[in-house]
């Protein structure tokens, strides 16, 4: 795998090799061995899984200690614009974002370290995506920031008219009121 590192310290884009023929494609998704060499000591405890069609924005979420999650997530159907917001008081990139495309076809992975918002808009038709978390979801210990908090000035790349939220995505802080780590 090909780790690309971004502006924000501990946040990576993972590359995997990919081996191809006319059978089809092979990869390896996942190797703690590695993934620890490589990127970070982590060990994942919980996977998830959602299935959204077009224009479905989920996020700015994160977990409030002591329930704070590194996550590394992909996609395995269709298309996202996946964003992580670095909300770690103190940082150098506090308040920054990085945003990637995951797909089926460049089977990206993109590695959160604790202490990020997180969220993705789906553009293409029906998107299938999948995340490893470091911690158990703890309902009780939830953040979340607007995905359209002019501070950020996320690109979200989808019509406004088409982003579809759920209710409690419709009534999230701006990062500067949000409870923060």
């Amino acid at each position: 795998m090909k780790v690309i590192e971004t502006e924000i310290e501990g946040v990576v884009i993972l590359e995997p090799q990919i081996f191809g023929d006319e059978r089809g494609y092979f990869f390896e998704s996942f190797s703690l061995k590695r993934f620890e060499e490589e990127v970070s000591k982590t060990v994942f405890v919980q996977d998830n899984e959602s299935k959204s069609k077009y224009g479905v924005l989920r996020g700015l979420h994160y977990q409030l200690p002591p329930y704070t999650q590194a996550k590394l997530v992909r996609v395995v159907k269709g298309t996202v614009l996946d964003v992580a917001v670095d909300i770690r008081k103190g940082s150098p990139t506090f308040g920054k974002y990085v945003a990637v495309e995951l797909s089926e076809e460049n089977k990206r992975q993109f590695f959160l370290p604790k202490g990020l918002a997180h969220g993705f808009a789906v553009l293409s038709e029906e998107a299938i995506f999948q995340y490893k978390c470091d911690e158990y979801y703890a309902p009780g210990h939830e953040g979340a920031i607007r995905f359209d908090d002019p501070d950020l000035g996320i690109d979200w790349r989808l019509p406004l008219k088409d982003i579809i939220l759920s209710e409690k995505d419709k009534k999230h802080p701006r990062l500067r009121d949000a409870v923060l780590l």
